[in-house]
């Protein structure tokens, strides 16, 4: 997949000396913020990892007992997916130079994102509302911990999400070039698609257990 690839990468491998020109050498290594943010990728991924690992390893014990589906969650995950789709499209446009295009594809994605969000607040008030606190069972403390992990690195990609709708926005004040804006669109969008990968791994282990 095209995340993976990006976060095994290695451009600081480069070797100058194969790369003729001024230009090609400044051109060969990646942007500062793309090299942060896949290295960012790569912790969050362990963090996420560990925490499956151990969510698995509990199953194990006998006072595991799993939650209920709701249809909440699958509601959520249409919607974090039509989220993933709009950020595409927003990115898309930055390369057709489409500035309307790069506009719709950030505010979708982003009012999608806060839906999403929102009703993952709502699955937990369910849950509550059923009887499945945190400290009754381990598999509860997982769900929330999971989930609310998951919602914490979303509230994030949503600072980011601001900033490239404030550049956006003078950019269209000023009359400036999209090509302004093209790197934070690209970020986010890797971004989004990342955390949609990793819910989906989560969702289908809560379904399972």
């Amino acid at each position: 997949m095209s995340i993976l690839n990006e976060l095994i990468k290695k451009p600081w491998l480069a070797d100058p000396s194969q790369i003729e020109g001024p230009q090609a050498s400044q051109s060969s290594f990646m942007p500062n913020r793309k090299l942060g943010l896949r290295v960012f990728l790569v912790v969050v991924t362990v963090i996420f990892s560990l925490s499956i690992i151990a969510y698995g390893d509990r199953m194990l014990f006998a006072n595991w007992k799993p939650m209920p589906e709701t249809w909440v969650l699958w509601l959520n995950t249409g919607i974090l997916i039509t989220s993933g789709i709009a950020m595409q499209w927003a990115k898309i446009n930055t390369i057709r130079d489409n500035i309307v295009g790069v506009r719709d594809g950030l505010v979708f994605g982003g009012v999608l994102t806060i839906a999403f969000l929102i009703g993952q607040l709502y699955a937990w008030e369910q849950m509550v509302g059923l009887g499945y606190y945190a400290n009754l069972n381990t598999a509860n403390a997982f769900f929330y911990m999971l989930t609310g992990l998951h919602g914490i690195h979303m509230l994030g990609g949503l600072v980011a999400w601001a900033r490239s709708m404030l550049k956006l926005r003078k950019i269209s004040q000023l009359d400036g070039s999209i090509a302004d804006v093209r790197l934070s669109v690209e970020l986010c969008t890797t971004y989004w698609h990342y955390l949609l990968l990793i819910w989906l791994v989560m969702f289908t282990l809560l379904l399972l257990s």
